[in-house]
């Protein structure tokens, strides 16, 4: 099957308390999955059937060959995962204190391996070729993984689909300003934009999602998907917008869920479904994945999303 997804970013080893509600000094035991926003988004596509792999990098580590080995497990090409054999794999440990919305704290010093992407690690054939690119607003948070990221949109050349996860993270920027100017200036380069309000603010100035949508489509954008949390999600087009309703469930864990939203995004674009039947999708899909622990490991099938549709 040729690929249909490559998506390019954060990779990590995710470690989750298996008590809830507790701060980490309390934690007596974790649970280890595969994490980080590229890695995940394109194991929730492999889920839905899509053929997908992440360009990414690993340390000479046990931790990157777990990465590697959960990939295949998940069915997503490890091909485009290198290694940078100075530095180590990263870990994230979480707090589920509380559930919703879960601290994080990140073990990526000096640089993640991630965030050093050189010319010399991408399939440049892929990225020209591939029907779905995912790129991140992390990934040109540092040299030298933007420069590698702007010379990957400048070669995709804004061919459908291009996407970029807004991806914002206080702790990868040095200012809000550093971010917007980075995160902005890649609306130039893509034909889809994904985010919540925060991100959205951080890449256009502002976080009403009606004029962050307005601003995104001016730029040239075919689809611009604002996430509004317990309002749903905005989706807009040049020809029309629209408000999806969220999908209600018990929340064990926040995280991933926008990740398993986006890899059904993936399947929505691919399948060329309109801007209201993929926000729908999207919705459930991450609504599944913040009823679950974990992010990887708990990206839906299509059967599920059905079911809770």
């Amino acid at each position: 099957m040729s690929l249909e997804a490559l998506t390019i970013g954060r990779v990590g080893v995710d470690l989750y308390p298996e008590q809830s509600g507790v701060p980490l000094a309390e934690v007596s035991t974790f649970a280890k999955s595969l994490g980080g926003t590229a890695t995940n988004v394109a194991v929730a596509a492999a889920r839905l059937g899509r053929s997908a792999a992440v360009l990414t990098k690993v340390g000479p580590d046990g931790f990157g060959d777990y990465v590697r080995q959960a990939l295949e497990g998940f069915d997503v090409s490890p091909s485009y995962v290198g290694t940078s054999p100075d530095l180590q794999t990263p870990v994230v440990f979480c707090e589920l204190n509380p559930p919703a919305d879960p601290p994080l704290l990140f073990y990526r010093s000096p640089v993640a391996p991630d965030l050093t992407l050189t010319e010399a690690d991408v399939p440049w054939d892929v990225v020209e070729s591939v029907p779905l690119l995912w790129v991140t607003g992390t990934g040109v948070s540092v040299e030298p993984a933007r420069a590698t990221q702007r010379k990957i949109l400048a070669t995709r050349g804004r061919r459908e689909h291009t996407v970029l996860d807004l991806d914002y993270r206080p702790m990868f920027w040095t200012s809000v300003e550093q971010a917007r100017e980075e995160i902005g200036g890649m609306l130039d380069h893509v034909t889809v934009a994904v985010g919540n309000r925060t991100e959205a603010e951080v890449a256009v100035g502002t976080a009403d999602p009606d004029t962050a949508a307005d601003r995104m489509l001016e730029r040239g954008l075919r689809l611009a998907v604002i996430k509004k949390g317990a309002d749903g999600v905005l989706v807009a087009t040049p020809d029309g917008r629209w408000t999806v309703p969220p999908q209600r469930v018990e929340v064990v864990c926040g995280l991933g869920a926008g990740d398993g939203f986006g890899g059904a995004l993936i399947h929505g674009l691919l399948s060329g479904w309109d801007p209201v039947r993929i926000a729908e999708y999207a919705n459930a899909a991450g609504a599944l994945v913040a009823s679950r622990l974990a992010c990887a490991d708990a990206m839906p099938t299509a059967a599920e999303i059905e079911e809770l549709l």
